[in-house]
């Protein structure tokens, strides 16, 4: 270690932290080259509007409360899917991960289905649910539910069985076995599954709005569409861009909280 480093500068005189801040240079710098292309009229804004139209169409939309309505609705829908499929899929990956008898019923069904594209069902669900709420729902837990089972079953069958034996072996039971051991060392597998479903959650959420609604950002874009009006339709893009930002960025949150004990996850 350096004279340099061994000296601590007084709180006042630190350095402010950049590292929340780097991330968003590349995102800022696609941005300012966006506007600089429509602005001397490289892009035509027939093709890609200028960033700004979209901030400004964005401010009407706000104002008139049309975009608020829509994000709510997007917002609800996707969380209640997400809570439903994810739960299903946790569950199920808990039960296939302790349990053999399980595993042998259900594991082979599942990963059969798994195969078929979830969004290629969007003919057979718009039959059986017609363009309700329910078709929508469907579509985003079937597409969260494999990224959640698998990660889950994935994480509960590597769990090092030495730590499993060493509880044995200092008497703990079953459910403390698996509330201080294989729940743990599963966590960060799982975490994996919640971040990936949600990308699909959106994705999914994005497909279904444009075929059968009646409200919510992906009716937005498409009645957008219908009127010809392009920055409107960028402006949905862009806010489901960002709405997967904070669900991952909510994510991470969590798996810093719960996986502090973690030393890979200590100095994230």
């Amino acid at each position: 270690m350096s004279l340099i480093d061994s000296v601590s500068l007084p709180r006042s005189f630190r350095l402010p932290r950049v590292d929340g801040l780097i991330q968003w240079i590349v995102p800022l710098f696609i941005i300012a080259i966006w506007q600089l292309a429509c602005v001397t009229g490289f892009v035509p804004t027939r093709v890609l509007p200028a960033p700004s139209d979209v901030v400004l169409a964005g401010w009407k939309l706000l104002l008139s409360g049309e975009l608020g309505r829509n994000i709510w609705v997007s917002f609800w829908r996707a969380s209640i899917g997400f809570l439903i499929g994810g739960g299903i899929g946790f569950a199920f990956g808990l039960a296939n991960g302790l349990s053999q008898l399980s595993s042998k019923l259900t594991d082979t069904t599942l990963q059969m289905v798994r195969n078929v594209p979830h969004l290629a069902l969007i003919p057979l669900v718009i039959l059986w649910f017609g363009i309700d709420e329910s078709a929508k729902l469907f579509l985003v837990a079937l597409g969260v539910f494999f990224p959640i089972y698998l990660n889950t079953l994935h994480g509960i069958r590597t769990v090092d069985p030495q730590l499993i034996e060493m509880g044995r072996i200092y008497g703990m039971t079953d459910g403390e076995l698996f509330r201080r051991v294989i729940f743990p060392g599963a966590l960060p597998s799982i975490f994996v599954g919640i971040r990936f479903a949600l990308g699909i959650m959106w994705l999914t959420l994005i497909v279904a709005e444009t075929i059968a609604a009646s409200s919510g950002l992906g009716y937005m874009a498409m009645q957008a569409r219908e009127f010809m009006l392009i920055d409107v339709v960028v402006l949905s893009i862009l806010i489901y861009a960002l709405l997967g930002k904070l669900a991952d960025s909510a994510s991470r949150v969590l798996e810093r909280l719960t996986l502090s004990w973690h030393p890979a996850f200590q100095k994230r």
